[in-house]
C-alpha cells in the first residue's frame, strides 16, 4: 500500500509539536505540501526544521476571528485540512466554570468549524478533498478528571458527522480520529500531576493501571501511531470512508463496533 499526496496542499492546525507534528511529517513524508499552524513563531520554525519537504509556517492565535481570518488570507484554499488543535487538562468538574467552558468549546470546537466552513466549499468545487478532526476516546468514555475536553470531542463527532452529510456525493471525505491515550509532552506533564515524579516507565504504567485500565495496549500511543491513520484517510485509497469516528485508542474505547 503505497500513499501517495505529492500535488496536494495540507493545512494541519496546533502543529508546532506532538500530534500535529507527527501528523504533518507523516504527511510530508506522503510528498504533500505542509502548512503549520501555531501560536509562537519560534516554535513553528523549529518544528518546521524537523521536516524534510515542501513546508511552509502560518504564525497567530487561529481561536480568535482575527487569528483565522490571517491564516485563511495567507492560505485560501488546501487540499487537506486536519483539524488539529486543542487544550485539555485536569479540573474538578464542579469547579469548572462557565468561561472555562467556552474556552474549550471555543479552542476545540468551534475553531475547527470556522476552518471547515471555510475550506469545504472549494474542495467540494473541486471534487476531492480531505477533512480530519483529532478527536479522541473521551469523545465516548468522558474522564471525571476533564469533563470539559471529553464533552468538546464528544461535539467534534457531531461536527464532522453534519459537515460529511453537507459534502455527500461530492468526492470530499470528513473525518474524525479517536486518539487513544498517547504520549505527548502534554500528556506526559498531565500524567505526573496525576502520578508525581519519577521514572517515567514506571510512571507511564502507574497512570495507565490508575487512569486509563480500558487500553489493551497498556501503554501510551506514540504520535507517529496516530499520524499513520491520518495519513492514510488523507489519501485516496481511503475514499470510501466518511462520515467515520475511526479510532486508533489502542482498544480502549470497550466496543465491538467503530
Amino acid at each position: 500500500m503505497r500513499i501517495d499526496l505529492t500535488g496536494k496542499t495540507v493545512l494541519v492546525t496546533g502543529s508546532s509539536s506532538g500530534i500535529g507534528l507527527a501528523i504533518a511529517q507523516g504527511l510530508a513524508g506522503c510528498g504533500a505540501a505542509v502548512v503549520l499552524t501555531g501560536r509562537d513563531p519560534g516554535r513553528l520554525e523549529a518544528a518546521a526544521a524537523t521536516i524534510d519537504g515542501d513546508v511552509r509556517t502560518v504564525a497567530g492565535d487561529v481561536t480568535s476571528v482575527s487569528g483565522h481570518s490571517d491564516l485563511v488570507a495567507a492560505v485560501p484554499e488546501v487540499d487537506v485540512l486536519v483539524n488539529n488543535l486543542g487544550i485539555f487538562g485536569a479540573a474538578d468538574p464542579l469547579e469548572i466554570s462557565d468561561d472555562e467552558w467556552r474556552r474549550y468549546f471555543d479552542t476545540n470546537v468551534l475553531t475547527a468549524v470556522r476552518l471547515t466552513r471555510h475550506y469545504l466549499p472549494a474542495m467540494t468545487a473541486k471534487g476531492w478533498g480531505r477533512v480530519l478532526y483529532t478527536s479522541s476516546d473521551s469523545a465516548v468514555v468522558t474522564p471525571a478528571e476533564m469533563i470539559h475536553y471529553g464533552v468538546s470531542k464528544t461535539a467534534l463527532l457531531g461536527v464532522h458527522r453534519g459537515f460529511a452529510k453537507a459534502a455527500a456525493g461530492t468526492g470530499v471525505t470528513v473525518n474524525s480520529v479517536l486518539a487513544g491515550p498517547t504520549h505527548t509532552e502534554g500528556v506526559e506533564e498531565f500524567a505526573r500531576e496525576l502520578v508525581g515524579d519519577g521514572p517515567w516507565e514506571e510512571k507511564q504504567r502507574e497512570f495507565m493501571t490508575r487512569f486509563r485500565p480500558q487500553s489493551l495496549l497498556q501503554r501510551l500511543i506514540e504520535p507517529e501511531e496516530i499520524a499513520n491513520m491520518v495519513c492514510y484517510l488523507a489519501s485516496p485509497l481511503a475514499s470510501a470512508t466518511t462520515g467515520a469516528a475511526v479510532r486508533v485508542d489502542g482498544g480502549y474505547v470497550d466496543a465491538i463496533l467503530p
